[in-house]
């Protein structure tokens, strides 16, 4: 049986959670890998819509393991309240459904007081961050000053945590006339989540890899998406974890053998949130066409997202960086009714034609798309759940994207219903 990764191929926002939610019913476990409760899933199901920021979409289905491996972020608060919202809503959440990776970096108050801090400053260009502490608690795990969740079970281990923590922060702060942090608050702030937080905590790499030799099926579940990873993103606008599939090994502890298939989660158009390049982003009615019918505001901090055409370079790029098997093509119904479609098949940079986005920054901006216009179809999309109810407009548009990015459909979605899925290729069972 595979072992499933699910990553984002544009800049997030493709529609993980769904089809997170729609595999999960073929996946034992489900594993968070990266990021921090910046990203958000929304999932339908029998009509009721779940939100998602920190636990994994596998929550929301009865009789599976979630987990949260070693790769993300935690803010602890933000956890347990999403925790009981979602169990408001009727969902077993306890240590038989959940497990915290031991290893797990903690986001704190400093944290998110640290990145709002240094968005608001002037004079200095925005990488357009929601403001919740990711960036500075990744900052903090590798400088070697981090709160892990296991730090949470010893008061002595914890102070000194902190103690190496603020020599650090509180530095920092005084640069940006902040006040300093006080020790003794916040380590009674953590002593009085933690019993609630460790009732979740497990050595996670060793219960994969025993799931593994048990023949479990385990569902890597990615945040954001991979223009945003932290190397092969647009760079400086990109989060601050790696979020391409080979991240699934290191931020759960299962290393790559047992990775089989790689998913990426492909929108039928592009959409990006914040600041950042964006080659074929729509100042026009279409661009307002598709945010209005896509619904395009994010879960988490509710900004509008920019709208633009296929960028099938970008698309062919993370597919080369994530190794992906197959992808899932998302919102294919927002495009119903277009008259012509358009597909950017490459870039001119200064007069040459390229394939592919450049490294440096100053060049990503004078991208130009290059565009491949294609008939649209007037007849729906929507709720389609096998290949003969879409129109021949919309499977030949499907069918040019799999050659520009070179890499098939596997999964084909046509509504925010879990059910409306076309399978082509079923990842658990390649």
């Amino acid at each position: 049986m595979a072992n499933v990764v699910v990553v984002g191929a544009q800049w997030g926002d493709e529609g993980k959670g769904k089809i997170v939610d729609w595999l999960s019913e073929r996946a034992d476990v489900v594993v968070r890998f990266q990021g921090g409760h910046n990203a958000g899933h929304t999932l339908v199901i029998d009509q009721e819509i779940y939100k998602l920021h920190a636990l994994p979409s596998g929550v929301v289905r009865g009789g599976k393991l979630s987990i949260i491996g070693n790769g993300v972020v935690l803010d602890p608060w933000h956890l347990l309240n999403e925790i009981e919202t979602i169990r408001a809503q009727g969902v077993l959440i306890n240590a038989d459904t959940l497990l915290i990776a031991e290893n797990t970096p903690l986001i704190l108050p400093v944290h998110g007081e640290l990145d709002r801090a240094r968005e608001a400053q002037t004079g200095i260009a925005k990488i357009g961050t929601t403001g919740r502490g990711i960036g500075p608690a990744y900052e903090d795990k590798v400088g070697r000053r981090a709160v892990r969740v296991s730090d949470l079970a010893d008061e002595t281990t914890l102070s000194n945590r902190i103690d190496r923590l603020l020599q650090h922060h509180n530095t920092l702060r005084r640069g940006m006339d902040l006040e300093p942090i006080d020790k003794s608050s916040l380590v009674n702030k953590l002593l009085d989540v933690a019993p609630h937080i460790l009732q979740f905590a497990a050595p996670v790499w060793k219960i994969l890899n025993d799931k593994r030799k048990s023949g479990k099926r385990i569902l890597f579940e990615g945040a954001q998406g991979a223009l945003l990873d932290i190397d092969f993103g647009t760079y400086p606008f990109v989060t601050s974890s790696n979020v391409i599939a080979g991240q699934a090994a290191t931020g759960s502890g299962l290393g790559p053998g047992g990775i089989d298939f790689v998913l990426g989660i492909v929108k039928a158009y592009t959409t990006r949130v914040g600041e950042g390049p964006f080659p074929t982003e729509l100042d026009d009615e279409y661009g307002n066409m598709l945010g209005e019918r896509g619904h395009e505001f994010g879960t988490t901090t509710g900004r509008r997202r920019r709208c633009g055409w296929f960028d099938a370079v970008l698309v062919r790029q993370t597919c080369a960086t994530s190794g992906v098997n197959g992808i899932s093509l998302t919102k294919l119904d927002v495009l119903d009714g277009f008259e012509k479609v358009k597909i950017c098949i490459g870039y001119r940079l200064d007069g040459v034609l390229i394939d592919y986005m450049p490294t440096a920054a100053d060049q990503q901006t004078r991208c130009q798309p290059i565009f491949e216009e294609m008939d649209g179809w007037t007849e729906t999309t929507e709720g389609a759940r096998s290949w003969a109810e879409l129109p021949a407009g919309a499977i030949k548009y499907v069918r040019r994207i799999e050659e520009l990015i070179e890499c098939p459909v596997a999964l084909l979605s046509t509504s925010p219903e879990r059910e409306d899925t076309i399978l082509v290729r079923d990842p658990f069972e390649d």
